[in-house]
């Protein structure tokens, strides 16, 4: 008869698993459409005479660090119906709206001015007449400088600044957005307290010809300014789209204010367009808005903190090595059979392995901390081959959402298997608590800041249809995930001890004062969040300060340098209270990794005070509020970086020595 050939369990989970995972993945495609796109892919080419569509977006303010839909501005002018376009799950996340405008700008087609309040099927406010609340409104958006963002082609509109390199060279870059208005200049013999809008817009629009005759836009600059048109003459020669003279004193055109009176302002909104030639190919149109003035400085601190990282774990690898070595040379030459006093490390041996308080809560920190980081992963390689660049509007926050629900297949399996080490039985409950735990916090803590964004009536409050998406792939697609890890987990046999476990637990004698378990763990955070706190502040002024987060290669240095620094500084820690007989290592591992988290909180807090001038409590409500969600991720992905380097550390020094 044929052989019989047999298949190993390791071997059928493995596979079990993969399924598992691909089905969790079919399940959350419909999410993901239009997460990854590569930059360069798909160009837009305009004829002569097309029309090219300009979206309007929202307005930002540093300041407030909430956002509102361009058309929620009084009387702005706007089309007769409005139209939504279809935004991914990152948009609606971060607050983008992107809706229709009547700008009728056609490709190469040049004109200095025309008045946007009679363009067809658009309304302004009553007779262009703008009453007091109306400018009392635009007055307080003014002093807290909010900037418009609009889109052309996926660009975003910018202003071209000119600054100097480190060489001292020109260099062109682009500051996302421009001025809603700006305050009076004493200079300038305006009043301090006087308020100008930009009801005004040059767009000059750089394009790159192509063979055929067609252009493919590669820049998208606006000249804002301030104009006080003659309304009266505008009204009786029946302009139109036309525009007016400015009112002029003195030779000098005088601004458009917006400061509060009784009587109101007649105000008109205008724009030109200018087509400009460029030799920037469309692939490298975003460049503009990415360059860095700060590059070297960037480079130095990067390279500096990763010597500094790199010195200190070489020095502790090679005492731990050293000290290591000869500790097992002298256990093993001792025979078996010798009645020697055991000392260090070695004589906890019995206790090592005994399970740690609160298993359940432990292992269930324990998975979120692997589901973070398998996302974490994942993400830094898409992001470092180019998918989930700025230009993917929306893509990276929605790419770190869906992966984080795939990955719940990783929470479920190790906290399952990390939870069974403790030889717990209840395996549905620790996937249950997986599933809801570090994801429930998490989203409550956004639905409590979500409602006070809706409070403000801000663009960035995440409407209910897209709670109930993320409600429906948190229920849909983790929770299934994460039993179905849980489930192959508990089916799959563990490795059996490398030393048994005493009956009864030995007492831990007194620890020196700077082994307390306190003292140790806030000594061990230091080290990791050293490795990153550099990098920490450039993401922070990305996020609150409203630009473009693009140096991936630098985060990936970083990311590996974290994993290395949490790695090897819980195994010197863990080793030290080994040595000083005591075995509680369990929590103390994921503890002293995870402390890390704890700088990271204190930092933003710091950051706050000096690089942010929020005075609106509910504005520094949010900051504090993402800040926590935050450093919780980082904690529980630095704990669980931790943990695993000591639980293999424990396993492989235990299983090196002879133990009667």
């Amino acid at each position: 008869s044929p052989p019989l050939h047999h298949t190993s369990p390791t071997m059928v989970l493995r596979r079990d698993t993969i399924v598992c995972l691909l089905f969790g993945m079919l399940l959350a495609l419909p999410y993901a459409h239009g997460v990854f796109y590569l930059p360069g892919v798909y160009p837009a080419d305009f004829k002569k005479g097309d029309p090219v569509a300009l979206l309007v977006n929202k307005i930002t303010s540093i300041h407030t660090q909430m956002s509102f839909k361009y058309y929620d501005l009084p009387g702005i002018c706007k089309p007769t119906v409005i139209e939504d376009m279809k935004e991914k799950l990152g948009q609606v996340l971060s607050g983008d709206r992107l809706e229709n405008s009547n700008y009728n700008i056609t490709a190469l087609n040049d004109f200095d001015c025309a008045v946007l309040n009679k363009a067809p099927n658009t309304e302004c406010a009553p007779d262009n007449l703008y009453k007091e609340a109306d400018l009392k409104e635009y007055s307080k958006k003014i002093s807290e400088e909010y900037q418009v963002h609009w889109v052309i082609d996926n660009l975003e509109s910018a202003m071209l600044k000119t600054l100097t390199d480190n060489n001292n060279n020109p260099l062109e870059v682009y500051d996302s957005g421009f001025p809603l208005g700006f305050k009076g200049d004493v200079d300038t013999n305006q009043a301090a307290d006087a308020t100008f809008v930009n009801n005004h817009v040059r767009i000059n629009l750089l394009y790159h010809p192509n063979d055929d005759g067609s252009v493919r836009i590669v820049g998208f600059e606006v000249i804002p300014s301030s104009i006080k048109w003659d309304y009266k003459e505008w009204v009786e020669q029946k302009l139109e789209q036309k525009c007016p003279n400015p009112v002029s004193d003195n030779g000098e055109y005088l601004p458009q204010s917006v400061k509060p009176v009784a009587a109101g302002e007649n105000i008109l909104w205008t724009y030109g367009v200018q087509w400009t030639e460029s030799e920037i190919p469309w692939t490298q149109r975003w460049d503009r808005y990415w360059k860095n003035t700060d590059s070297q400085i960037h480079w130095f601190s990067i390279v500096n903190s990763l010597m500094i990282v790199l010195f200190l774990t070489g020095m502790v690898a090679m005492i731990m090595l050293r000290t290591l070595r000869a500790d097992l040379r002298r256990y093993n030459q001792i025979d078996i059979n010798d009645e020697v006093e055991e000392t260090g490390w070695k004589l906890v041996h019995g206790d090592v392995f005994r399970p740690p308080v609160r298993p359940m809560l432990f292992s269930v920190l324990v998975g979120s901390g692997v589901q973070v980081f398998a996302m974490a992963v994942i993400t830094i390689i898409f992001a470092l081959l180019g998918f989930l660049s700025p230009a993917n509007r929306g893509g990276l926050i929605t790419a770190g959402v869906v992966l984080f629900e795939v990955m719940g297949v990783f929470a479920g399996y190790f906290s399952t298997r990390t939870y069974k080490t403790f030889r717990g039985l209840s395996w549905k409950r620790n996937a249950l608590f997986t599933a809801l735990g570090f994801p429930g916090v998490v989203f409550g803590t956004f639905f409590f800041l979500n409602m006070f964004l809706r409070a403000q009536h801000s663009s960035g409050a995440v409407p209910f249809t897209t709670l109930l998406k993320l409600i429906a792939l948190w229920f849909g697609v983790s929770l299934p995930l994460v039993f179905c890890g849980s489930y192959f987990a508990f089916k799959k046999p563990l490795p059996e001890d490398p030393v048994r476990t005493n009956q009864i637990p030995r007492q831990v004698p007194e620890q020196v004062w700077y082994m307390s378990p306190v003292l140790s763990i806030l000594m061990g955070g230091i080290l990791p969040f050293g490795a990153v706190f550099i990098e920490l502040f450039f993401v922070l002024t990305a996020v609150w300060g409203d630009s473009f987060y693009y140096i991936f290669g630098f985060l990936s240095i970083v990311f590996v340098i974290l994993i290395l620094t949490c790695a090897e500084i819980t195994i010197v820690m863990c080793y030290f209270q080994l040595c000083a007989e005591d075995y509680h290592w369990w929590w103390r591992s994921y503890l002293t990794a995870g402390a890390s988290a704890l700088y990271m909180f204190l930092y933003s807090i710091f950051y706050f005070f000096t690089r942010l001038d929020i005075t609106n409590p509910v504005s520094g409500l949010l900051y504090f509020g993402y800040t926590l969600i935050m450093a919780l991720g980082f904690f529980v992905l630095t704990g669980s970086i931790g943990y695993y380097a000591c639980y293999f550390f424990v396993r492989r020094i235990y299983g090196s020595v002879k133990v009667a």
